[in-house]
């Protein structure tokens, strides 16, 4: 039987709890919409329980893990290599690339390649943000990179889950991240744990 795992967001508008699924098989990690592709997101454990008893997903709560989005969107309109944890860059990362999986609207994330491919590895060594700029740091193209696709994927929230809060919190929102002069240019990772965040698993 397959597993269900609450995960909760936090953002500038408020927390919302998600229902994550991890993919079996060959089959990609995603996260529960409803039949019209919406995201399915919940503003207490409770709803999202009752959720899940009715449609008889086999949901471990106590395996609740969250993801906290502003120090991503601090770093992305100012990448310092202070300002945030390399794990917790890869766990939006990959947060992100279930969401674009997952919704039918909203814009896709940008694609990847090469040099995505060596910012996602570099950060298992340990030095991607380390101040230094030595071997195992990310070089300038590369944090451009993932600025590019974290921004894309924050941008891809705000889209999905606009419905999920009141006008008044939307007024309070400021305008969507402005898109830098020049791209970058991808591959889908797994979802992995990374040091000192935590993940779905």
């Amino acid at each position: 039987m397959t597993d269900y795992y609450p995960y909760r967001i936090t953002a500038r508008r408020g927390d919302l709890t998600l229902i994550w699924r991890p993919g079996e098989g060959d089959d990609p990690d995603m996260l529960i919409v409803d039949d019209r592709g919406r995201l399915l997101a919940f503003h207490d454990l409770k709803a999202l329980e009752e959720c899940c008893d009715r449609n008889g997903w086999e949901l471990l709560s106590e395996e609740e893990a969250t993801l906290d989005l502003a120090p991503v969107r601090q770093w992305v309109e100012q990448p310092r290599h202070d300002a945030v944890s390399a794990g917790l860059l890869l766990n939006a990362w990959n947060f992100f690339e279930d969401l674009s999986r997952s919704v039918q609207a909203g814009s896709p994330l940008p694609p990847q390649g090469p040099v995505h491919d060596s910012a996602y590895e570099k950060i298992f060594g340990g030095d991607a943000l380390a101040a230094d700029g030595g071997e195992g740091a990310w070089t300038d193209e590369e944090t451009a990179a993932v600025s590019e696709l974290l921004r894309a994927g924050l941008d891809l929230w705000e889209q999905a889950v606009r419905n999920h809060f009141r006008p008044a919190d939307l007024e309070a929102v400021s305008p969507p991240l402005p898109v830098p002069a020049t791209g970058a240019g991808e591959q889908s990772g797994p979802l992995p744990e990374a040091d000192g965040t935590t993940g779905p698993r």
